[in-house]
Order: C-alpha cells, then structure tokens, then sequence
C-alpha cells in the first residue's frame, strides 16, 4: 500500500470536503469521527469540518482523553471505542415476527432491516481485519445472516492509515496494522498538507475519477510508506505469537487466571468495544395483546453470568472461567473457527476496562513472554 507501483493521488486538506461531496453524490450517507461526551465515535457528518481536527486520543489502561494535536491533522488519533461492527452487527435487533391469525394458526415472518447506503469515513487498519473476521462469521457460505448481509452490502470504506498509534495498540504484532492493505474502497495516508489516496475498488476508483487529482509525488508515496513504517515501529505493546493456540490450551490451570479475576469487574466493556465479538443472546417481546410477538437479538458477552447456563447448570461460574473463556477463545479457539486470532490488535479492550486490565500483560503472564511496556 502507498507505494509507486500503484496509482496513487494526492487530495490537498482543502480539498476534504470535495471528496466527501463526491461520496454522498454516489448515494452514500457519510458516517465517520465526531466528537461526542468526550470521545471519538462514530456519528453522522454533514462536511469535513464535523471532523475533529487539531486532536489526538491519549490512551492508557482504563484511560482515555482528548489532546491537542500540534499538527493539525484531521485522523491524529488512533481510534475510538466504536468500530464498523455496530453498523453491520446491530447491538439490538429484530429477527423475526409471528402473528396470530383469525383463525387461530401462527404465521410468520423474517425482519430484515432496509439497509441505508454507508460511506464510513476514518477507518483503520485493525477495523477492516475485524470486519473480514466478522464476514467469515457471518456469511457463511451455509448460513449467511440475513440482517448482518443487508447492511455489509451497503457500505463504502474510507480507510485511513494510523500515523500516530496509541500507547495501547499493538496491530503490528498481530499483522493487522498500522496501514491499510485490504478490503476497503479508498485508503488515506494523510501527511501535513493533505491525503496520498488509493483506490482499493472500482467505487472507489469512480469516486476520485470524478476529482480529478493530480497524482502523488514519489516523495509523497515515500513519506506516507515511510510513517507507516515509524507508527509500527513506535508500538510498545505487543503479543508473543500470532498463533498461541498450543501454549494457551496447556495452561487452563495456570495460577494467572485467578489473578486476574481478582481484578476483573466482569462488566463486559472489553466484549462491547472489541471489534471481532459476535456473540449475543436471543428473547422474545410479546405484545401485550397476545397477538403477535417479535423475536429479537442483542449484543452478550461471555462475561455475563446467564452466557454459560448449560440445562441446569453453569459451565462457567465464575469470573476465572468467564476470563479464561473470552481469552483463549480469542487466541485459541478462533484458529479452528477462522484460521487465525481473533485479535487484531486495536487496544480497544485495554484503554476501557474500567479496572484497568491490560490484556497483553495477561497474555504475557501466561505464556512467559513479555508484552507490554513494564513488563
């Protein structure tokens, strides 16, 4: 990615809007970084100037804040506690309906959302490894999720590479990151006076067609490589393997899990945030007139006490078994799922656990590696 063997452009900050404009005449809503309550989330834009420019996040275990960026970029921080999975994973959603008819019978009906047309504008590297992890989920060739499919379809990715990583990210120990390879439909690389731009789809290559930009200079294409290179470099968090499936599994009894669940609040934030958790719970909303009812979905989390209620029993009473099962699931069990970890490294699970539980430190705990600064 940003090298001269591709057909790179050059898109000046005054020109930002321009390219937003281009996105919402192709039918796109853009979505992308406001800031709300004191964070970075995702939230609708009507210009280029709801961006929040001239800031960077500061992150730590169990810390988060906004600061000045002297630079006065527009994509100066890492990420924020959302990611693409609420907008094609609903955290709360209908699935199906059933009605009572007059003659007594039950019918019923799939729910399948109309999907708007979604440009989602800042994504970074670690969201699009979380997305592809998220597809292999839910679309399966055997059973594809309707709901989840509706709104996949509909979207239209702006990538952009992180420059200045967190002191919680770790991507490019999982190989996701900081710099955009795949699955989006335009990659940014943003530098002091503008965008190097790629094109990753044929929407996207429409889109900047229709700019008319003069194409990046070598030294540009060289400065956007260059930083991505720097912002790998910086990353003082990391895990000790990309497949920790063996060493893991060997130590279901280790002493560190009970430490760490003398720390865990098992609130569940780690799940929330995490862009690669799919798990959620099924329930009923009957009308109260016994008419009809809907059968709907929400986001649930193997921290929760009712995830592991097995015909009568629990299989996982307590937090130790509730942490051990989040975290070998992630390192471990997603191997014969998905091929690979089902971490990409974002940080996200670190900076909002409110006990301010760092998950590279654990990993390191149980396997005798280090992981993290301090450590």
């Amino acid at each position: 990615m940003f090298n001269e063997a591709e057909h790179s452009v050059f898109l000046p900050h005054d020109r930002l809007a321009a390219l937003l404009a281009a996105i919402r005449d192709g039918g796109w809503q853009c979505v992308g970084p406001r800031v709300e309550q004191g964070a970075i989330v995702m939230a609708p834009l009507a210009e280029g100037e709801d961006l929040p420019r001239g800031l960077q996040a500061e992150q730590a275990p169990g810390q988060y804040r906004l600061a000045a960026d002297a630079r006065q970029r527009y994509f100066a921080w890492a990420n924020g506690p959302q990611a693409i999975k609420p907008l094609t994973f609903a955290p709360q959603e209908s699935l199906w309906r059933v009605v009572r008819t007059t003659d007594g019978a039950l019918a019923f009906e799939a729910v399948v959302p109309e999907a708007p047309k979604l440009a989602v504008i800042g994504v970074r590297a670690c969201d699009l490894a979380a997305l592809a992890l998220q597809d292999a989920h839910f679309l399966r060739k055997d059973r594809v999720d309707a709901q989840y499919a509706a709104r996949r379809a509909q979207l239209f990715l702006v990538a952009v590479q992180c420059a200045v990583p967190a002191a919680t990210c770790f991507c490019a120990s999982t190989g996701d990151g900081p710099t955009p390879t795949a699955g989006h439909d335009l990659a940014l690389a943003e530098l002091d006076d503008g965008f190097v731009v790629v094109a990753g789809s044929a929407p996207g290559r429409a889109v900047l067609q229709g700019l008319d930009l003069a194409a990046a200079t070598p030294a540009q294409i060289a400065a956007a490589r260059a930083q991505g290179d720097a912002a790998a470099a910086a990353q003082t968090r990391h895990l000790p393997g990309r497949d920790l499936r063996e060493v893991l599994m060997a130590r279901l009894k280790h002493p560190q899990w009970d430490a760490v669940a003398a720390r865990c609040l098992a609130c569940g934030n780690c799940t929330a945030v995490c862009p690669t958790c799919f798990c959620y719970a099924e329930h009923e909303m009957p009308a109260l007139d016994g008419t009809s009812s809907l059968h709907a979905r929400a986001w649930d989390s193997c921290f929760g006490e009712t995830h592991g209620h097995l015909h009568g029993f629990n299989v996982r009473p307590d937090i130790r078994t509730r942490y051990r099962q989040w975290l070998t699931h992630k390192l471990a069990g997603w191997h014969d799922q998905f091929g690979r970890s089902g971490c990409v490294g974002c940080g996200r699970c670190i900076a909002w656990c409110p006990a301010g539980i760092d998950f590279t430190v654990e990993v390191a705990a149980l396997t005798g590696a280090s992981g993290a600064e301090g450590t």
